[in-house]
């Protein structure tokens, strides 16, 4: 019969096993789970080290670039300015003396008789407004309305060919008088229609300018004018 003192610790154990907390039974199955981690390990380097890709070594050498030398332009020589340039010596009036067989002589009737002068010119002079010619002016003749006239080009332009889309410039050439009235026009450059050609005829012979000045004088004159026959394409 086992004494008493032993019995009481026997059963002191089987209570503390009994009751054992989770942390007491973990590091009593430690050794199992350490063996576990340990197998574990080992298979998983084992298999990084038979399926991982082969390792290469990267080339990283350089190449060295030869430097070309440039060979230097050879010294620009600077001319030496040049002398000054010497004033001129003061003029001096020298004397001479002029000949009679040297100047012109005086024209005279006795000396050129009237049956031996050249005939006159036979062709008939044509006036100023028959066709264009330059006329000396200061001041440009200018329209008095430059609304009025686009109203009249507007009026001008023909039905068919404004419908059609046909468009163009003419350049006319205009002969203006002292009073601003349009006297003669004539077709300086077509613009390929003969309706169109003729409508700007018709259109600048209608117009009214302010006359041209010359100095402070009202002169006619020859001016070229483009009119330009353009399909109105915007609404209303």
């Amino acid at each position: 019969m086992a004494p008493r003192g032993e019995l009481e610790m026997e059963a002191a154990r089987e209570v503390t096993g009994r009751f054992a907390t989770a942390n007491e039974r973990f590091k009593n199955r430690f050794g199992a789970w350490t063996c576990a981690g340990i197998i574990l390990a080992t298979v998983m380097h084992f298999a990084l080290v038979q399926y991982f890709p082969p390792l290469t070594a990267a080339d990283v050498s350089y190449g060295v670039s030869e430097l070309e030398a440039i060979d230097l332009p050879a010294e620009i020589e600077i001319p030496p300015a040049p002398e000054m340039i010497h004033r001129p010596a003061v003029p001096v009036v020298a004397e001479a003396e002029l000949y009679e067989d040297v100047t012109i002589a005086p024209t005279t009737f006795a000396e050129n008789p009237v049956e031996h002068l050249p005939p006159p010119p036979t062709h008939t002079l044509v006036a100023l407004q028959q066709q264009p010619v330059f006329t000396p002016y200061t001041v440009a003749p200018r329209l008095r309305d430059r609304s009025q006239a686009a109203k009249i080009v507007l009026q001008k332009y023909p039905k068919l060919l404004q419908d059609a889309g046909i468009e163009g410039t003419v350049v006319v050439w205009a002969f203006i008088d002292e009073r601003g009235i349009v006297r003669n026009c004539q077709l300086h450059t077509s613009c390929g229609f003969e309706a169109l050609d003729r409508a700007a005829l018709e259109a600048v012979g209608e117009f009214e300018f302010v006359p041209a000045l010359n100095q402070d004088k009202y002169v006619p004159v020859w001016v070229s004018m483009p009119i330009k026959f353009t399909v109105n394409t915007t609404d209303g």
